[in-house]
């Protein structure tokens, strides 16, 4: 390898000559190879964005004979996760023959449907509108990206010409064109008009480059992007401060961090008007230089440019016009000096919509912002689930990096309004939106669930991740709360789930476990009391460190989280649910239990307290009923198992069969059982039900509530 290989300052050379080798002859392998390594590398683009494609000789099933065809990334999917699955393959001499019945650039999106016509591999993944982009270009391997520093020349007013300056007239230029057919018969115009050029820049959108081989295009796209952003840092300053300089400084991080989790639900229930979005915020370095900045007012509304940008982020964000040092204890009155920006965003999306909507286009769709600022604090962005939330903030990042580099080189240029809306209402973007999959039942939904490392807690934190919800998992035992994210994170991915360290026993570690709620989702839907422990003794053999222990645990823990919940499904203002994981100690009378008994009855009379007060609200206030869950569990921890086996004349060993041949059903009771009671209280079809407690105990006659 040589220097002016390896030796790159602003993106990332990935390439390895050894893994390489072991997939030399097999072009795809050697494509998927690539698009790994370009989607690696977040300067070169970014989440689900851009495209990548080979072309080989193949032999043709139906002829025997060699033909050439092109595997291209397919609709949808992501280059650094990309696998031959992702991929379409399509006989090029088919695709390119659809110029012969193209009626123009009015039907050009009636040329999708064809291109299942040029299908090679029969398990392709449907091809993609950028299909033709690839097609019509002659070269064995493209790269189609999205790097900042790119599109931030291509964004530029001067973009042109930077373009044919800076690449001494190497690199062609293509004007802004939405993708589609069309796109594609410039591209191959731009190339026929100039032959040795080696790539083409996309104005306001992107960048293609090429090579013959899969290292030579990989190289290529480096070599060119580097360049970009060579020339971009070399002129950050010359013009002046960047942004305009700064006009308000940043608050020290750990107040930052205070002020995002105390504004965040209000934000949410704000954002949530037409349905209950996720959070994620951000004080990224580079978002506090731009919304720091003089320039924020003049930039933030003219949008962004590139499609995959305002796709993800909307036309333009909401920016706050709050002091970042406000005083943020009176939710209602901040929500109130909030709530007519909200209004005055939802009626400029409105305004926006009606005055660019064809005959044909879909529906206006949620109003609210994606994407909030707050000078001095940071950004919150929120959608329908953590990823789509998450990956807005980073394409807003992006954004931010365009307008930072244009502004520094020439000035910048968004998309006039009419082309941004004819790509956020095209109709086979609205198909796209149609396919996917319906929003499973807690979808956008927030749950904390104490003790949620183990046992039942676990089992009811799986239960509400794989109904749609995002949870914080949280347990006092760090190594034990490791280990749940672990799991978490290879079951469900790293978007599913946060982590607080947490008993529920002291008041700064629920505080600091709700913020990580608002922090990382934006507040909280549902809160699981299910943290406990159990002391079994008689009369005599209790301590009075014993009796406190029990009660500051089920009883006192129970209501300060609550208490913290309540305040933040307040800001919020759409309700939310309280689940109490009680006991049928609540209800029945038994030997040697007077301390975890008489507790346990104190938490089923609280919920009913709480229940009758934050009605009101909206909040929904059940119990659950367990009894002898002994799998993973904590509560047979310390004695518990030996206790009871004692008071019912049993061993520990035969105390599992004990219990389940007490039940009415003659069932043991698991983890998961008293998941799905959770579940059955949220998951949509329990609304009006608070209140009420659900035995889950195989059938206990002396537990019965009525």
């Amino acid at each position: 390898m040589s220097v002016k290989e390896t030796n790159y300052k602003y993106v990332s050379y990935l390439w390895d000559d050894e893994a390489a080798a072991k997939l030399a002859g097999d072009e795809v392998a050697l494509l998927i190879y690539r698009s790994n390594l370009l989607g690696a590398d977040l300067r070169l683009t970014n989440y689900g964005g851009g495209n990548t494609s080979c072309k080989l000789m193949q032999k043709d099933p139906l002829t025997d004979s060699e033909t050439e065809v092109m595997w291209v990334k397919g609709s949808g999917g992501d280059l650094g996760t990309l696998k031959k699955s992702g991929l379409a393959a399509l006989y090029v001499d088919r695709l390119r023959s659809l110029k012969n019945i193209y009626r123009g650039v009015e039907h050009e999106d009636e040329m999708v449907a064809l291109f299942n016509h040029c299908i090679f591999d029969l398990d392709s993944k449907a091809p993609s509108i950028d299909t033709p982009l690839h097609g019509f270009l002659p070269f064995k391997h493209i790269d189609h990206l999205h790097p900042d520093a790119a599109i931030a020349i291509a964004a530029a007013k001067d973009g042109k010409k930077i373009t044919q300056e800076l690449f001494g007239g190497t690199i062609g230029w293509v004007e802004w064109k939405k993708p589609g057919f069309e796109l594609g018969l410039q591209l191959k115009k731009c190339l026929d008009e100039n032959p040795e050029i080696r790539g083409i820049m996309l104005g306001s959108h992107g960048l293609f480059t090429w090579g013959d081989t899969a290292y030579e295009s990989y190289v290529n796209t480096l070599e060119v992007i580097e360049k970009c952003s060579e020339y971009l840092n070399e002129n950050y300053g010359k013009k002046g401060p960047v942004f305009g300089g700064q006009w308000i400084d940043s608050l020290p991080v750990e107040q930052r961090s205070a002020q995002a989790a105390a504004i965040a639900p209000i934000l949410r229930g704000l954002c949530s008007s037409n349905q209950s979005m996720i959070g994620h915020f951000t004080d990224d370095s580079r978002v506090l230089e731009f919304i720091n900045s003089k320039d924020l007012s003049r930039l933030a509304p003219m949008g962004t440019s590139c499609p995959d940008h305002f796709l993800r982020t909307k036309i333009s964000p909401l920016v706050l016009e709050l002091n970042p040092s406000a005083d943020l204890s009176n939710a209602q009155e901040i929500k109130a000096k909030l709530e007519p920006a909200f209004e005055a965003y939802r009626q400029m999306y409105t305004d926006y919509y009606e005055k660019c909507k064809h005959s044909n286009s879909p529906a206006i769709r949620d109003t609210n912002p994606v994407v909030i600022l707050y000078p001095g604090i940071g950004m919150f962005t929120f959608s329908k689930d953590k990823q789509t939330a998450r990956v807005a903030a980073e394409f807003y990042i992006n954004a931010i990096n365009v307008m930072k580099g244009a502004e520094a080189v020439s000035e910048y240029t968004s998309l006039p309004h009419q082309e941004a809306f004819n790509i956020e209402y095209w109709l086979l973007e609205e198909a796209k939106l149609q396919r996917m999959p319906k929003p499973k039942p807690l979808t956008g939904k927030v749950a904390l669930v104490t003790g949620s490392a183990g046992g039942i807690g676990k089992a009811i934190a799986k239960k509400f991740v794989s109904e749609g919800a995002v949870v914080i998992l949280n347990d006092m035992n760090a190594e034990r709360l490791a280990q749940a994210g672990e799991e978490f994170e290879k079951q469900f991915g790293k978007d599913a789930y946060a982590t607080a360290q947490l008993d529920v026993t002291i008041a700064d570690d629920i505080k600091a476990a709700f913020e990580t709620a608002a922090l990382a989702f934006g507040g909280v839907d549902i809160v699981v009391n299910n943290a406990g422990l159990s002391i079994s003794k008689s009369i005599e053999g209790h301590t009075e460190k014993d009796w406190d222990l029990l009660y500051d645990v089920l009883v006192k823990g129970q209501f300060l989280v609550t208490q913290a919940a309540t305040s933040i499904m307040k800001k919020q203002a759409k309700g939310g649910d309280i689940i109490n994981i009680v006991s049928k100690n609540a209800l029945v009378s038994g030997p040697n239990n007077a301390g975890y008994g008489s507790a346990k009855a104190a938490q089923l009379h609280l919920s009913r307290l709480n229940a009758a007060e934050l009605g009101t609200d909206g909040i929904r206030v059940n119990v659950v009923n367990p009894d002898a869950v002994i799998s993973d569990s904590n509560i047979w921890a310390g004695g518990w198992a030996e206790g009871r086996a004692k008071a019912y004349g049993v061993t520990v060993e035969e105390l599992p069969a004990y219990y389940a041949k007490r039940t009415l059903l003659n069932q043991m009771i698991l983890p998961d059982d008293i998941a799905n009671a959770c579940f059955a209280f949220v998951g949509g079809l329990m609304q009006k039900s608070t209140g009420n407690v659900l035995n889950v105990d195989g059938g206990v006659a002396m537990a019965f509530v009525r």
